[in-house]
């Protein structure tokens, strides 16, 4: 058996240390079996500013996830696990395409079940001239010891700190260990690649840029992780507030999540991590989505 398929024996990828043999067809958590699967490939223009450039940025949604955000914008992909299945030799030559096509980085979006695969895609890669530099998209719900195993790979982590309380991670996501897990994982992230750096056309080129989706009728835990970056990570860590909450797929049910945030809501977010020493804040929103910015 290849290597990369016996690291799916008892997988153990993700905090949720499932243990199942995914190599014989077991399903764990994220339902990803053995066999790689990816949604979509593209240079990405959405995502933010010092990560797009002119040529975008290399964007590989890979299919399943490691959580279940009962708000999920991209159900489809995440729950349901749709896409294509490939091998680690066509991913490589994805990665090169990204490359050839312009694109500034390779954005893996939600990677972490599907490592083993990626890892040997981007040795090939590497050992057929790719030199683009490397972004971990993740929900932040990551092993401290998997992440240390990409010390060296990695240039770029991009965790979308979700939730601060327990409780609230259990009902919407389905597991109160996040929070904890995702405090772990962007300290090691910080002691791997440090502050984000950007070049001197302002494009990122390592370091950690932390997503924060505000979530209506949660406001004061989007407090707590901005006072918690401020104060225990880097009061120059990078932040991007993100406004563009919508309710999708099962948020509707939830109390306080059936509605899009207000103008009022996110500038008030904006202004706690102002207050928090937060200086380093990303301005992308401000074009992508101009009614959050008035009055």
């Amino acid at each position: 058996m290849p290597v990369a398929m016996r690291k799916y024996r008892k997988c153990r990828l993700c905090p949720w240390d499932c243990g199942v043999d995914r190599a014989s067809g077991e399903l764990g958590k994220c339902a990803a079996s053995s066999q790689l699967v990816v949604n979509d490939y593209m240079p990405h223009f959405g995502e933010e500013a010092c990560l797009v450039g002119d040529g975008g940025s290399g964007a590989i949604f890979f299919s399943h996830c490691t959580l279940r955000c009962r708000f999920c914008q991209t159900c489809d992909m995440s729950w349901r696990g749709e896409g294509s299945h490939i091998d680690a030799g066509r991913l490589a030559e994805i990665f090169l395409w990204l490359q050839a096509e312009g694109c500034h980085n390779l954005n893996w979006i939600t990677p972490t079940h599907f490592l083993p695969h990626i890892i040997l895609a981007l040795k090939t890669a590497r050992s057929r001239g790719l030199t683009l530099p490397v972004i971990y998209n993740t929900s932040a719900f990551e092993k401290v010891k998997t992440l240390r195993a990409l010390r060296g790979l990695v240039d770029i982590y991009l965790p979308d700190f979700k939730f601060w309380k327990a409780e609230t991670a259990a009902v919407l996501c389905g597991t109160s260990a996040y929070p904890e897990v995702a405090r772990e994982a962007v300290r090691e992230m910080h002691r791997q690649v440090g502050e984000l750096l950007l070049d001197e056309a302002g494009r990122a080129v390592r370091g950690v840029l932390v997503r924060h989706l505000i979530l209506p009728a949660h406001l004061d835990e989007s407090r707590e992780i901005l006072n918690w970056l401020a104060t225990e990570v880097s009061d120059r860590t990078y932040v991007n507030l993100m406004g563009h909450y919508r309710p999708c797929h099962e948020a509707a049910e939830i109390q306080g999540l059936g509605r899009t945030l207000t103008a009022h809501e996110y500038h008030t977010v904006w202004r706690w991590a102002q207050e928090a020493g937060l200086h380093r804040l990303d301005t992308t929103h401000r074009r992508m989505y101009p009614l959050l910015w008035s009055n």
